[in-house]
């Protein structure tokens, strides 16, 4: 009799297209993430104040948000080379553009702009390799496609700062052109999967029912990560601890290990074996958060932050497309990102409020409440499933 380990060691996972689509992937992230911490020190360099910072951000963001429905539709009616591809030219163009840019206004459309090639070509990158990975093994195989996206977490940020102090914006702005061409090159040669017509016509939903629920869990972990991107370095200022970037390597590295482990034990145990330890591994770090004074308690709460989100997002992006049909992936990608990106934005906002009016510190307490709502969304949706497959 055929078990499903049986299964899942008879097919393969690293392909040709996997390694193509994981490689360009990794050059795509490198190109964002080296921008990601230079972009506001670039607004303000061209005179706009720190809000103005801010809201250079928020339009980026604002703009992957309204894409991700609108790339997911192309992705599922018109395939996925040629959505892909524009989408990453779309990145290129933003990219190269940034050399010249003469104002904090035309750094904002430019940002804005930027923001759709990103929607459309992460949204694109991930619809792709979840064709690819067989369903088998969606668990492991998205959390080695997301590895690609956290080895750039871990030099990008760094290598892009330390350029842009050594010899300036601009060199920037080369290295990430670089990397975003050199993604380009290698998604030209992948074999795409081309969808069957939608057989029933007319106008398709924009949300896949099918990953609303993984979506909005995610919604919920994502908040705290607002609280991380937004205002970690703040609160290590305000509790004067230095060299708060070791943080982010420290969780990258935590997650280059655990997203593999996870992936397995989701698609050989069960979802709930991912993402309920993960759930308890981000409540963990934000309490050692909220009591944090000194580098170690960060890092420590940094490497559990990233077992937390290695066990979470990989095996909730897996169910989100697990069982949808490949005319329906990418709108099963893009709800999930949707709910990724919302959450994000989201917890910027309210821990903005938060720290305005009690402090950095009392934001990683109340971050443990989107912590419990995501812990108790899952139980429930874990019993669901529960009971439709007993009855």
């Amino acid at each position: 009799m055929q078990t499903v380990t049986d299964k899942v060691a008879r097919e393969p996972l690293w392909t040709r297209d996997f390694v193509l689509i994981s490689l360009a992937n990794l050059f795509i992230f490198l190109g964002f993430q080296m921008l990601m911490p230079v972009i506001p020190v670039y607004a303000t360099a061209l005179g706009g104040s720190e809000a103005w910072a801010g809201v250079v951000a928020g339009s980026f963001t604002l703009s992957v948000v309204l894409m991700r429905p609108v790339a997911d539709n192309l992705l599922d009616k018109q395939g996925r080379r040629g959505v892909y591809l524009i989408g990453l030219l779309i990145f290129l163009l933003c990219t190269v553009a940034y050399h010249w840019v003469p104002s904090i206004l035309t750094l904002l459309a430019l940002r804005f702009l930027h923001g759709f090639g990103w929607g459309t070509s992460s949204t694109a990158s991930n619809t792709i390799a979840s064709d690819i990975i067989p369903k088998s093994r969606m668990g492991e195989g998205m959390g080695y496609f997301g590895l690609t996206g956290t080895l750039a977490m871990a030099v990008a940020p760094a290598l892009g700062l330390e350029l842009m102090s050594g010899y300036g914006f601009n060199t920037v702005f080369t290295a990430a052109t670089v990397f975003v061409v050199l993604a380009v090159l290698v998604a030209l040669p992948i074999n795409y999967l081309k969808p069957k017509s939608n057989s029933r016509g007319g106008k398709t939903a924009i949300i896949e029912k099918g990953a609303l629920t993984p979506g909005i869990i995610m919604l919920f972990v994502t908040i705290t990560y607002g609280s991380i991107v937004t205002f970690l370095a703040l609160y290590a200022a305000h509790r004067q601890v230095e060299n708060i970037g070791l943080f982010f390597t420290v969780y990258a590295l935590s997650l280059l290990v655990c997203r593999p482990i996870f992936g397995r034990l989701a698609d050989s145990k069960g979802y709930a074996s991912a993402v309920l330890p993960g759930l308890l591994a981000v409540f963990a770090a934000m309490l050692i958060l909220f009591f944090a004074h000194s580098l170690f308690a960060f890092l420590v709460a940094g490497f559990i932050y990233g077992i937390g989100f290695g066990g979470t997002q990989p095996a909730l992006q897996a169910m989100a497309v697990r069982n949808i049909d490949p005319s329906r992936r990418g709108a099963a990608n893009a709800t999930f990102f949707l709910g990724f990106d919302i959450g994000i934005g989201i917890g910027s906002i309210v821990w903005g409020l938060i720290a305005e009016a009690m402090g950095y510190q009392y934001i990683y307490l109340f971050a443990l409440i989107p912590t419990l709502i995501a812990f108790v969304l899952f139980l429930n949706a874990y019993r669901q499933v529960s009971c439709q497959k007993t009855s």
